[in-house]
């Protein structure tokens, strides 16, 4: 068909303009005649091929040029005088790109309506790549992650073994002895360092003759072990113990399998620690005022005791996250279904601020976070796969069970983070709303309550735990840093130390 044949074919077609909102109303919402094919290149990915058929596209080029023509201008006619034929010729890229946006619309809107899909992310569409055809019909595709489908396991009569300890005077020692660290009076030393001093050095990292990366200063404290976003140093302490300022120390450390040059993966690279100040903690003395001080405290048993208490919410944190990992393993002993590689790269910096925001209010400081965080990175990719298929699992069964989540949840999640950092809630729901991480604490809520749930279900048995101090003991200096130049910000906020830190506990 010429262009002048398909001209005086839409003159020939052209209904009355004098239709009312209502009957233009019923003519977008008429039933598009799609041919719809989908491929399942994974359990997680589908690629629509979609055909809309000409006669669609022919009314919609029709509605929108009978829209257009009471105002169109062209050239020696009045507004609105001119023959159909012209406005087509001189507008008819534009009436194409207008075309072509409402029948994608209308055409995903139908889908979502008639096709049982669950999409777990936007579609993507190349808009570039489709045109409104001159004849015949007009064909697109795109791809879209969905929830993949599978037969839920049986959650039900579970037996699960549950980690208990009972809080000891040693336990609320070391604690208080940790948190007292950054009320402590700083002061420089001369001689060489020992484990647990305040160790101030640039860290270099190089693989060959190529520098990867060479950090600021930074103060660490001294501990055998030094873990990073994307590595984990195991003698680090053997290995600047006994430096004084001004010594330069090296070793070699493996990077882990998640580091963003994915050419450096598993990968041996040589550190080097430039010793340049060493500084010792002298821990403050119990007095009344410094009591005060820190947060209104009348004696030092009422402070021990805010700690048992934050020992307390960190214990109950790990037996429930012992049990959620059993259940995690029975659920997703079938759940072999792939996980296309772009969805694990989203999903993985959501599901760090994910387990972030529930140390948050589970009473853990920031090191601590900062360690798991550090841990989840090194294997984010395996984590995150878990992690996801955990989710689906528990997902349907919170739509079977008609488990949800409403405000009340939000409000009493906002407030233990805000009691655990000791800041206004309103402060905190506003944080986590900047971030976009309201999503985050939703599925962190109905997960829990999914997880209860089956534990109700459940046999369970307590066992006798010692105790560990939720991934940075000791043993372990957990510092929000990576060798080689990362791809997002913090995870979590920086922890202070000394006078940069707050100088008043939540009580």
């Amino acid at each position: 068909m010429t262009d002048t044949e398909k001209n005086e074919a839409l003159d020939t077609q052209d209904p009355s303009l004098e239709g009312t909102e209502e009957e233009s109303s019923e003519k977008v919402a008429e039933h598009l005649d799609l041919e719809v094919k989908v491929d399942s290149p994974s359990s997680c990915q589908r690629h629509l091929t979609i055909t809309v058929s000409r006669k669609d596209v022919d009314r919609y080029l029709n509605e929108q040029y009978d829209e257009l023509l009471p105002k169109a201008e062209v050239p020696g006619f009045r507004p609105g005088k001119a023959p159909k034929r012209l406005v087509v010729n001189r507008f008819k890229e534009h009436v194409s790109e207008q075309v072509k946006a409402k029948l994608l619309m209308d055409s995903m809107t139908q889908l979502s309506e008639e096709h049982e899909f669950s999409p777990i992310s936007e579609p993507e569409i190349d808009l570039n790549a489709i045109e409104v055809p001159d004849e015949g019909p007009m064909t697109f595709e795109f791809d879209v992650e969905v929830r993949p489908e599978f037969e839920l396991p049986e959650w039900r009569g579970l037996t699960l073994e549950k980690p208990v300890h009972e809080v000891t005077d040693e336990d609320i020692d070391q604690q208080l002895s940790t948190l007292l660290q950054k009320y402590g009076k700083v002061v420089e030393q001369s001689g060489p360092a020992e484990m647990g001093d305040m160790v101030t050095l640039e860290l270099e990292a190089a693989s060959g003759d190529r520098v990867l990366s060479r950090s600021h200063p930074m103060r660490i404290t001294l501990r055998p072990v030094l873990s990073l976003r994307d590595a984990r140093i195991d003698n680090f302490g053997e290995v600047v113990a006994g430096a004084v300022a001004g010594d330069r120390r090296e070793t070699e450390v493996a990077m882990s399998s998640a580091v963003s040059d994915t050419s450096l993966a598993g990968q041996t690279v040589r550190m080097t620690f430039h010793v340049q100040k060493i500084e010792r903690v002298e821990l403050p003395k119990m007095t009344a005022s410094f009591l005060d001080e820190i947060g209104g405290f009348q004696s030092e048993e009422e402070l021990r005791g805010l700690v048992a208490k934050s020992i307390e919410r960190q214990q109950a944190y790990r037996a429930n996250q012992s049990m959620r990992d059993q259940i995690t393993r029975n659920l997703t002993l079938t759940a072999t279904w792939d996980l296309p590689p772009t969805l694990l790269e989203r999903q993985s910096r959501r599901e760090v601020r994910r387990v972030v925001l529930e140390l948050q209010s589970s009473g853990y400081s920031n090191e601590m976070i900062q360690a798991h965080a550090n841990r989840l990175e090194q294997n984010i990719f395996e984590y995150t796969a878990r992690a996801l298929k955990e989710h689906f699992i528990l997902e349907r069964i919170a739509e079977e069970e008609k488990i949800d989540v409403d405000e009340q949840d939000y409000d009493a999640e906002i407030e233990r983070i805000a009691e655990q950092e000791g800041i206004p809630p309103r402060r905190v729901r506003a944080r986590l709303e900047k971030r976009g991480d309201l999503d985050a604490v939703r599925n962190q809520i109905l997960e829990r309550k999914v997880i209860e749930k089956i534990v109700s279900h459940a046999t369970v048995i307590e066992t006798p735990e010692e105790l560990k101090r939720g991934g940075a003991s000791d043993d372990v200096m957990a510092i929000d840093y990576s060798l080689v130049r990362r791809r997002d910000a913090s995870a979590i906020p920086e922890a202070k130390h000394g006078e940069e830190a707050s100088k008043k506990l939540p009580s």
